[in-house]
């Protein structure tokens, strides 16, 4: 399946406009932004068919990334989802690829490993 349209959640606004650009470079669409995680899941359930990708942040408000996670795969259990995550999350990442998050990218961003990461994905 090729990626174009993306679910992007973040709580962090410099985040939202750092992933976006990149995103956007890369020929992606940022199809939506959440910035928690119960505008996160209220999205995924609106764009379900429209998004081939979510980008989710692991530490948010009100509902953090594992518990989006679930929700999503609960709609979805086909969904793509990419997990974003500060350096010393490791132990939550792993249990979230366990879980069939397909992959995951770590703060700082490095635009050619965002694409890399996502074009695999898509590949998958």
């Amino acid at each position: 399946m090729s990626i174009r349209n993306v679910l992007l959640v973040d709580d962090s606004i410099l985040t939202q406009k750092q992933l976006s650009k990149i995103l956007e470079e890369g020929g992606y669409r940022v199809k939506a932004i959440a910035q928690n995680g119960v505008e996160a899941v209220n999205k995924f359930k609106e764009l379900k068919d429209e998004v081939d990708l979510v980008t989710l942040d692991i530490t948010m408000p009100e509902m953090d990334g594992i518990e989006v996670l679930e929700k999503i795969f609960t709609i979805n259990p086909h969904a793509k989802v990419i997990m974003v995550s500060a350096m010393g999350k490791e132990n939550t990442v792993q249990r979230c690829l366990s879980m069939g998050a397909k992959s995951f990218i770590i703060k700082p961003f490095y635009k050619s490993k965002i694409l890399e990461t996502i074009e695999h994905v898509g590949a998958q």
